[in-house]
């Protein structure tokens, strides 16, 4: 006598949830490789955080329904609540930071007098055509308490030598590099354009430096301004750390 087995069917929900995490990773994979091509990341990275958050609560739903009907699916709902949850593990960090950070989206180790960007057709072009705005004094002062270690940087070289070092630094973080003018002329002041790009979204940052001869040292400023709303999310003072810490190793072989 044959006996007939039958097979619990597969949760549609756990189905679903898997399919809508794959979708996800699939379009913010599809954003990050279109950022060269000018897709907007912002929004592609938007659609794929809202197919990510469905696919959570159907993952969620199949859970429940696997626990009272036995139904199939255990493994695919949980396949997509972790694929889902991982999609938006970066964008939960940049919410954490913009509530931990202050709103500022251009800093400068001289608040008083940061380094102005070159207008020139050059620069501009690299910039889209656009100059970060000035910003108060006294809405720069938010920058001391959040981030009290942004200093002027003073070298033990002359203006010529700490203006090379600072083009090598900036050629060994990957910056572009716009324009560059060495120190000289009646005010004796060096300047440097360059744009740094975020490592995870590929986002620019505008860079200027500025140099200023001293008595057997120059000081260097630097100035970080991000372009993507009032928010840096940690950007720009890891830009500044990066430029010192580059340059630190460039003046330490010589």
């Amino acid at each position: 006598m044959l006996r007939l087995i039958v097979e619990e069917p597969y949760s549609k929900a756990a189905m679903l949830s898997r399919r809508l995490a794959m979708f996800s990773l699939a379009v913010a994979v599809t954003g990050f490789l279109g950022v060269a091509r000018g897709v907007d990341l912002i929004a592609v990275l938007g659609g794929a955080v809202v197919i990510a958050c469905g696919a959570i609560l159907s993952a969620i739903l199949a859970f429940a329904i696997i626990w009272r009907s036995g139904r199939k699916g255990a493994g695919q709902a949980l396949a997509g609540l972790v694929i889902a949850t991982l999609l938006l593990a970066y964008p939960a960090y940049l919410v954490q930071q913009t509530m931990r950070l202050p709103r500022l989206a251009d800093l400068s180790t001289d608040i008083a007098d940061p380094p102005n960007f070159s207008l020139s057709h050059e620069a501009l072009a690299a910039r889209g055509d656009t100059t970060p705005p000035s910003v108060a004094i006294a809405r720069r002062k938010a920058q001391i308490k959040a981030y009290p270690q942004i200093q002027p940087i003073l070298l033990d070289l002359d203006a010529r030598e700490a203006f090379d070092a600072a083009v090598k630094a900036l050629a060994a973080n990957g910056w572009k590099i716009v324009e560059q003018r060495p120190p000289g002329g009646r005010a004796g002041l060096g300047h440097i354009d360059a744009i740094a790009t975020s490592f995870i979204l590929g986002y620019p940052y505008d860079i200027a430096l500025r140099l200023r001869p001293l008595a057997g040292q120059t000081r260097i400023d630097i100035r970080s301004v991000s372009r993507f709303g009032p928010y840096d999310f940690g950007g720009n003072p890891r830009n500044i750390a990066s430029f010192e810490a580059a340059l630190e190793a460039v003046v330490d072989k010589k």
